[in-house]
C-alpha cells in the first residue's frame, strides 16, 4: 500500500474539492484526480461524490476522516526533522492575516524582533477577508489573529488573552447612556454590517443608536473620528498607538459589553513546525505586551 495516499486523502476529506486538495498539496487537478481514483480502489469505496457542482464525502468517508487526520499528524511527528530552529538562519516568508487594529499594535515588535533575530525572514501582513475564507487550511494564510475562537478541528488556536471595549470621540468627555444612544456612530466592520453587540444591548435597555457608517479597518474609522463629530466603540488597548497618532480620547461606555478576545490561529500541520512555533511564540509575546499595558480608567 502506497503510504502517500493517506495524505492526498486528509486533503480531500478535508476540503470536499478535487481542486482545493491538488492546491494543498502543489498538485495538478487531473494529477489529484488519479490519485483520488487510486484511493477508490484501494478502500472499495467512491469517498467523495459529485452533487451539483460540489463533492460530498461518503458515509464511510466520514466514518475514517479523523482516524486518516490523526493518523497523518502521526506520520508527521515522526519523520519530522528535531524541534529546533536557528532564526538566524531562517529563510522563510511568513503570511500573518488579521483584524488591521491588532496587526497595527502586532508589527512593530514583531519586525524589530525579525530584524534582530531572523534578518532572513519574510512577513506579508494580510487585512482580513470580507468573508471567511479556508486560506488556513490551504496554507496560503500561516498565521490569523483575530477575535474569535476557531470551530474547526483542525485549525489550532490560542486566547492570548483580551482587550476592553470604550468610547472613543475627539472630545474625550464621558456620555450617559442617553447621550451615548443619541449620538452618531461609526462601527467597525469587515463585512459591512449595520449592527453590532452594541446594538443588541442598548435595544434591551429600550434605546437604539444611529450608525451612520460601517468602515472596514479600525484605521479608517479613527480617521473619521478625527475629522467629524462621530464616536466609535473599540478595544482600548488594540487602538491605542492608532488613537495616539490622531489624537483621540477614549472614556469609558455606560454599558456592560463583554471583553473582546484575542486569538492565534493556525493550522495543526505547523503544531510541530519549529519556524512556526517561534513566529507564534513571538506574535503571542507581542500581543501579550500589548494587553498587559497600562490601562487608563477614563481617558487615554
Amino acid at each position: 500500500m502506497d503510504l502517500n495516499l493517506l495524505t492526498a486523502l486528509d486533503a480531500l476529506l478535508e476540503e470536499n474539492s478535487v481542486q482545493a486538495a491538488a492546491d494543498r498539496l502543489h498538485l495538478t487537478p487531473p494529477a489529484m484526480s488519479r490519485t483520488l481514483a487510486r484511493i477508490r480502489a484501494t478502500t472499495g469505496d467512491d469517498i467523495l461524490v459529485r452533487t451539483g457542482r460540489t463533492m460530498t464525502p461518503t458515509p464511510r468517508a466520514l466514518a475514517m476522516r479523523d482516524e486518516v487526520r490523526a493518523l497523518v499528524a502521526r506520520a508527521n511527528r515522526v519523520l519530522a526533522p528535531a524541534r529546533t530552529v536557528d532564526p538566524a538562519t531562517l529563510r522563510r516568508t511568513f503570511t500573518v492575516q488579521g483584524h488591521d487594529a491588532l496587526l497595527a499594535a502586532l508589527f512593530p515588535a514583531l519586525l524589530r524582533t525579525a530584524s534582530a533575530e531572523a534578518p532572513g525572514i519574510g512577513l506579508r501582513l494580510l487585512a482580513e477577508a470580507p468573508v471567511d475564507t479556508p486560506d488556513l487550511a490551504r496554507g496560503h494564510v500561516d498565521l490569523e489573529v483575530g477575535a474569535t475562537v476557531p470551530g474547526a478541528p483542525e485549525i489550532s488556536h490560542d486566547v492570548v488573552g483580551e482587550d476592553r471595549l470604550v468610547l472613543v470621540t475627539r472630545a474625550g468627555v464621558a456620555l450617559g447612556i442617553e447621550e451615548f444612544a443619541a449620538a452618531e456612530h461609526v462601527i467597525v466592520s469587515r463585512r459591512g454590517r449595520l449592527r453590532d453587540g452594541v446594538d443588541k444591548a442598548l435595544a434591551e435597555l429600550g434605546l437604539r443608536r444611529r450608525v451612520v457608517a460601517a468602515l472596514p479597518t479600525a484605521a479608517l474609522a479613527l480617521q473619521a473620528i478625527a475629522h467629524s463629530d462621530v464616536a466609535g466603540v473599540m478595544p482600548i488597548r488594540a487602538t491605542a498607538l492608532a488613537r495616539a497618532d490622531v489624537g483621540l480620547a477614549a472614556t469609558e461606555l455606560p454599558l456592560d459589553l463583554p471583553r473582546p478576545q484575542v486569538v492565534l490561529s493556525w493550522h495543526s500541520r505547523y503544531d510541530t513546525d519549529p519556524a512556526h512555533e517561534w513566529l507564534r511564540g513571538h506574535c503571542r509575546a507581542a500581543l501579550a505586551q500589548v494587553l498587559e499595558g497600562e490601562e487608563p480608567a477614563a481617558r487615554d
